[in-house]
């Protein structure tokens, strides 16, 4: 027999465990379904969260399992192999293994997977003096000899956006042609911002304190703080299978509401267009379950 709730919530990150305390407080039947292979999971802490900035991504994960139980949301750690809408207002879920979960709404918060630049030892420093996101990291470099790993117009732009912090940069793309436009090139030259082609070896570090990059032919550029820009895309393939509109990058696209495409189903976090930020995602799951909890209430208790 398939486990009856009013709402599944696929992904137990900031968004998901948002919607569930909100939801679970507005006493309807609420699971989420987690793999608990979170993005960022290695990161030291997530800042700009306001009252807990700092906080490390398990903590904050595991503060938010806590007190979505605490108000009835049920927690299940597993992953999600299909999900089929039957009808209008009915979602069948089905977890790996067969347990199957049937639900009137559906909220996808299943974030996204993150593609690194390949040179070893980069992961041995991220999320103490290696990061991916200067909103959130970019202050951490203040006057500090930074090294952007990037190419074309991204590499440009974290270039330029780290220059709020330190104006002591340099831009390496891995062995990848620069690919920037003169205007481009112009704005980095200006501000003597030098791009390096080689292809890198290896990050030097002490413990996770990076001290150097070290390029194919042997040159060596020392660094205090690596930014680098990432690939990334959709952790599983919900959307395409329930024929949500997504944008160029996979992502699902969602109206104010968090409403996508497909009726009664929702989205917020990371796998939607926006900055890839804690806060935002965890206030997108809060918008996506005050939406839900309107959509759940029958006409007789509404004003029109």
């Amino acid at each position: 027999m398939s486990e009856q709730y009013d709402v599944t919530i696929v992904g137990g990150g900031p968004a998901g465990l948002t919607a569930a305390l909100f939801l679970a407080r507005y006493l309807h039947s609420v699971v989420v379904v987690d793999s608990r292979d979170p993005r960022n999971w290695e990161a030291r802490g997530i800042n700009g969260y306001l009252g807990l900035h700092g906080i490390t991504p398990p903590e904050l994960r595991e503060r938010g399992r806590e007190e979505a139980a605490r108000y009835g949301a049920v927690l299940v750690d597993g992953c999600v192999s299909t999900v089929r809408q039957e009808e209008e207002d009915r979602f069948l879920t089905t977890l790996e293994g067969g347990r199957t979960l049937t639900s009137h709404r559906l909220l996808l918060a299943i974030g996204i997977k993150d593609v690194w630049p390949q040179v070893p030892g980069l992961d041995r420093c991220y999320g103490q003096t290696v990061h991916h996101c200067p909103d959130c990291d970019g202050h951490e470099a203040r006057d500090k000899r930074t090294v952007v790993i990037a190419s074309g117009r991204s590499a440009a732009g974290m270039a330029l956006s780290l220059t709020t912090w330190t104006r002591d940069i340099v831009i390496c793309t891995n062995g990848k042609p620069a690919g920037m436009e003169p205007r481009v090139r112009a704005k980095l030259d200006a501000l003597s911002i030098p791009v390096v082609e080689e292809p890198l070896e290896a990050l030097e570090s002490a413990g996770a304190e990076v001290r150097a990059l070290v390029l194919a032919d042997g040159a060596v550029v020392e660094c205090e703080r690596v930014f680098f820009a990432i690939g990334h895309y959709p952790a599983d393939d919900l959307g395409v299978q329930l024929g949500c509109k997504r944008d160029d990058e996979g992502l699902i696209v969602v109206d104010d509401k968090y409403r996508t495409s497909v009726r009664h189903v929702f989205a917020a976090g990371d796998i939607t267009p926006g900055p890839h930020l804690a806060i935002a995602a965890a206030g997108g799951g809060a918008v996506a379950a005050l939406a839900m909890h309107a959509s759940l209430v029958p006409g007789e208790r509404k004003l029109e």
